[in-house]
C-alpha cells in the first residue's frame, strides 16, 4: 500500500506503470480499487494514478473535507506531491462531479475528462444516493438489489465512513454540471450505462444540447460500472479518447456500442 501526507492527513494511493500519467477518481461506493482492471490495461503505456478520497477506503477519515471542494482540493494537493502537471482525469460518479471542479478551477493541469456515470444534475440521482442518511454500510443500504455484486466494491464499502457520503452527496445535490460544461474548454467525454440504477442517463435532449466538446457514449449492458460490466470495451474507449482526443471521428465504434449524434 502506498500512501502520502497531506494537510496532516493520510492519503492512500495506487499508480501502476510507466509513462505519461493518467489520474482515476473514485465514485461513492468503494474506493480506488474497481479501477485496477482498467489501470493494468493502461499501464502498458500510462502512469495509471488512483487515490481513495478523505473519508473512503484506506485514506484518513477528515470529515471536514467531505465536499466537492475538499476534494478538489485533495486532488490538487495530490498532484502537486505526485510532480503531475497536466493530466487526463477519469472520474466516476463522485468523482467526475470532482473533475470538473477541478478543470474549471485549473484548466492548466487537467487536458481532458472522462465522466462515468456522473450526475449532470440532482435529477439524476437515485433517491436511495440523494436520502441515504448513514448509520449503516452505504453500498448496501445504496445498492441492496438493484444493482449486481462487485467484489471490487463490496471489498471496500465497509471502509467508509458514511458520513462521507452524505456530506459529499449533499454538496454534489447543489451542483449543474451542464453549466460547468459550457465553461470547460477541452475535450470531456460523458460515459453511461444504460441500466444504471443509481445515477439516470441524461435524456435525450440534454445530450443533443451539449457543446461540440462534449461526446456522449451509452453503454447498452452496462449499470453503474461499465469498467466492471463492459470492462474491454471501456478499456478500449479509454484509449481512443486518450489517443484521439481532438479528432471525434477517429474514435473507433464498435456495434456493441450506442453512440448518440447531436
Amino acid at each position: 500500500m502506498s500512501a502520502i501526507i497531506l494537510e496532516s492527513s493520510l492519503v492512500h494511493y495506487e499508480a501502476l506503470g510507466r509513462g505519461k500519467p493518467l489520474l482515476f477518481l473514485h465514485d461513492w461506493l468503494g474506493s480506488w480499487r474497481y479501477w485496477v482492471p482498467t489501470m493494468v490495461d493502461m499501464s502498458s503505456s500510462y502512469r495509471a494514478y488512483a487515490l481513495d478520497f478523505w473519508g473512503f477506503g484506506d485514506s484518513d477519515k477528515v470529515a471536514g473535507r467531505y465536499s466537492v471542494a475538499g476534494y478538489v482540493s485533495q486532488v490538487e494537493l495530490f498532484m502537486d506531491q505526485m510532480g503531475i502537471g497536466m493530466v487526463p482525469i477519469i472520474g466516476h460518479g463522485l468523482g467526475g462531479v470532482v473533475a470538473v471542479h477541478f478543470a474549471l478551477a485549473h484548466p492548466d493541469r487537467a487536458e481532458q475528462l472522462m465522466m462515468v456515470s456522473t450526475p449532470l444534475t440532482s435529477g439524476e440521482i437515485a433517491r436511495s444516493l440523494s436520502g441515504f442518511s448513514g448509520g449503516e454500510n452505504p453500498a448496501k443500504a445504496i445498492l441492496g438489489r438493484k444493482l449486481k455484486s462487485y467484489e471490487e466494491v463490496d471489498m471496500e464499502a465497509a471502509k467508509t465512513d458514511a458520513n462521507a457520503v452524505v456530506q459529499s452527496v449533499r454538496s454534489v445535490m447543489n451542483q449543474d454540471l451542464l453549466d460547468a460544461l459550457e465553461d470547460l474548454d477541452l475535450p470531456v467525454m460523458l460515459v453511461a450505462g444504460q441500466d444504471d440504477p443509481i445515477i439516470q442517463v441524461p435524456d435525450d435532449d440534454v445530450l443533443e444540447d451539449l457543446d461540440y466538446n462534449v461526446f456522449p457514449y451509452i453503454f447498452e449492458a452496462s449499470q453503474h460500472y461499465p469498467m466492471l460490466d463492459e470492462t474491454s470495451k471501456f478499456n478500449r474507449l479509454l484509449r481512443d479518447f486518450l489517443i484521439h482526443k481532438d479528432n471525434w471521428d477517429e474514435i473507433e465504434v464498435k456495434d456493441e456500442w450506442k453512440r448518440r449524434m447531436r
